[in-house]
């Protein structure tokens, strides 16, 4: 299915992983990555480049002044760093990397991508960690015959579809000598819709008849449940004992406080610019699910039949996230 509108990053401009991380650009994967030996790269790390100098000035010693015992410590030691060499891929090898569902944010806040790793085999992995272009995570031990989850942070600045891109999965465990890592480039993504107007206006009036008082209706009397809070909700709306537990904020939804539908239309907004309106309609549909209105959303080419709830919600959200200004 064709995006219509994608703000965010172009080749030309997309920030680029380490320059150690790849040299071919992998194809984009659905499903499940089973990591193997021909998907792995492996490269010295500083500390293995510093190692195997250490080695060529006890080889040149030991050849130098015929010592027995250098020559033994300079094979002991090369070995050691072979041996480690091969852990460094077996730690990483057999790894199956599973995209996992990523939630919707608002423009200006951060995308969270979960990357499931899963590992079939009796060996637990150690030290597992991402790189992305926007910055790394902490490592992670995968247990034996279990999983564990990591998350790519990825920055949302315009709305539209973002897609993190390429990311590596590396380790350097068990000697940090030699780095070993693959760079993948999954087929997911998430939509980021307008931000929210930080400035609250009353809602529209409905456009057959206006409430008595002109805001397009009031909140209802019975409690509905509650979302996630965004900058600009009420202060009244705001579930504060989840607050005094130390818990995210919350944002209380009523229903039951009218019967007509509202209609958030796109020339009801009053700001000139397309982003500007695109954020109050956005701040008004938010509101009205809230408040527990029925509402319904025109923009210019489109539009969506009131409704209410979560369903209705995200449908009307995501036509914000994109619509293309004409």
């Amino acid at each position: 299915m064709a995006i219509p509108f994608l703000p965010h990053r172009t080749r030309a401009d997309a920030p680029r992983l380490p320059p150690f991380l790849p040299w071919r650009p992998p194809a984009r994967q659905s499903g499940p990555v089973h990591l193997g030996a021909r998907q792995l790269y492996i490269l010295p790390t500083g500390a293995g480049v510093a190692y195997g100098l250490m080695l060529a000035g006890l080889l040149l010693g030991a050849i130098n002044y015929g010592l027995s015992l250098a020559y033994l410590f300079t094979f002991w030691f090369a070995a050691l760093g072979v041996v480690g060499m091969l852990h460094t891929q077996r730690n990483l090898s057999g790894l199956v990397v599973r995209a996992g569902t990523a939630t919707p944010v608002f423009a200006g806040e951060t995308a969270l991508f979960p990357l499931l790793l899963d590992n079939p085999g009796r060996t637990a992995r150690r030290r597992v960690t991402l790189r992305h272009p926007a910055g790394g995570i902490e490592p992670v031990d995968v247990p034996a015959a279990g999983g564990a989850r990591l998350q790519l942070a990825v920055p949302a600045p315009r709305r539209g579809w973002l897609a993190p891109g390429r990311f590596a999965v590396l380790s350097v465990y068990p000697l940090g000598l030699f780095r070993c890592w693959c760079v993948l480039e999954l087929d997911w993504g998430v939509w980021v819709y307008p931000a929210p107007a930080r400035d609250t206006l009353p809602l529209p009036a409905s456009r057959d008849s206006a409430d008595a008082d002109g805001s397009g209706g009031v909140e209802g009397d019975d409690f509905a449940g509650l979302r996630t809070y965004v900058p600009g909700d009420s202060s009244r709306r705001i579930a504060w004992k989840t607050v005094a537990r130390g818990q995210a904020p919350l944002t209380k939804r009523f229903a039951g406080g009218g019967t007509r539908a509202i209609w958030l239309d796109w020339i009801s907004a009053p700001e000139r610019d397309a982003e500007a309106r695109l954020s109050r309609l956005t701040r008004w549909v938010l509101d009205a699910d809230a408040a527990g209105r029925a509402y319904g959303l025109r923009l210019p080419g489109q539009e969506i039949a009131p409704g209410t709830g979560d369903v209705h919600l995200r449908r009307c959200l995501e036509a914000l996230a994109r619509h293309e200004p004409r």
